[in-house]
């Protein structure tokens, strides 16, 4: 039977997942079981079944706009799709099991904090096009491997957890890049995740229908903005999505979730603020300084 209200509340956030790359696992499941009252297992089993018919539409926008690294893309899904397929056999041995759920939403929170502290220092760099990354085949199998294992046993990391490691291990990778990446990396991974639950865990049809018809027109609309909008913003997105998913898989109450998010934006503003007042002031400086070499002096009158 088809569920309106999971049909709109999985079209929210599959924009998320188009938007950011991540928070569908995260985002998803603990809907389905706040939310709609379904049983762990079933929440995973649907959730990921959804995922992998969604997730190549978002896919497809980033491969079309040239901002996914297919070297990265191999390297995680080497080590992704075979733990990926062996997480299920953990699920349906062990069910869902809180350890793992508040393991994630702590290593959420630890990544927030220091995406916030790299941006406000630092920032990334925005002009590398994704063929000058260096990849590092060896820690990237192993984000691959760690990620599969954890989308396996609780559909959450694809995005959430395998992004934060890229953030850390790729540092020059561009925010939409970084998004494209993911999201590519994710289709196979989902695919043996969900193909697992088919055969060992408790799909159910008509859940994974209403989660396919509000996710696959939301996934297409969140690529299509995130393949063209600003860096900064996406890396904000980023931020927010992240911190909503560490709460929620934190068991937080919905009235200090919201307080959260609410602080986390007025944050976000006013550190964006802060920083396009001190780029101008940059542009400013190097817009008065000295002339090209080989350029002539002006003298003013």
């Amino acid at each position: 039977m088809i569920d309106l209200p999971l049909i709109a509340g999985s079209f929210v956030v599959a924009i998320v997942v188009g938007l950011t790359g991540m928070g569908g696992g995260a985002l998803m499941t603990p809907m389905m079981m706040l939310f709609f009252n379904v049983p762990p297992l079933a929440a995973v089993s649907s959730d990921l079944v959804a995922s992998a018919v969604m997730k190549p539409v978002g896919s497809f926008v980033h491969l079309r706009h040239g901002t996914v690294n297919l070297r990265l893309v191999g390297w995680l899904c080497a080590g992704s799709v075979p733990t990926a397929f062996c997480g299920v056999f953990l699920a349906r041995a062990f069910a869902v099991t809180d350890a793992v759920k508040y393991a994630l939403g702590v290593a959420l929170l630890l990544a927030v904090a220091g995406m916030a502290l790299k941006s406000w220092f630092a920032g990334r760099g925005g002009t590398s096009s994704p063929h000058e990354i260096v990849v590092r085949p060896m820690p990237t199998l192993l984000v691959g491997m760690v990620g599969g294992l954890v989308v396996g046993v609780s559909s959450v990391g694809s995005g959430s957890l395998i992004i934060v490691a890229l953030l850390v291990l790729y540092p020059a990778l561009k925010a939409n890049q970084l998004v494209g990446t993911d999201l590519v990396q994710a289709v196979p991974l989902v695919a043996a995740a969900a193909l697992g639950h088919l055969l060992f865990g408790d799909f159910q049809l008509d859940l994974t229908v209403s989660l396919l018809i509000g996710s696959i027109p939301g996934v297409y609309l969140g690529a299509r903005i995130s393949s063209r909008a600003p860096g900064g913003l996406i890396r904000a997105m980023l931020a927010i999505v992240l911190l909503a998913s560490a709460l929620k898989l934190l068991d937080a109450g919905n009235t200090f979730t919201v307080c959260a998010l609410v602080v986390a934006v007025a944050v976000t503003v006013a550190g964006w603020r802060l920083r396009r007042r001190a780029d101008a002031r940059r542009a400013a400086a190097e817009a008065d300084g000295a002339p090209a070499a080989g350029q002539p002096h002006e003298v003013s009158p």
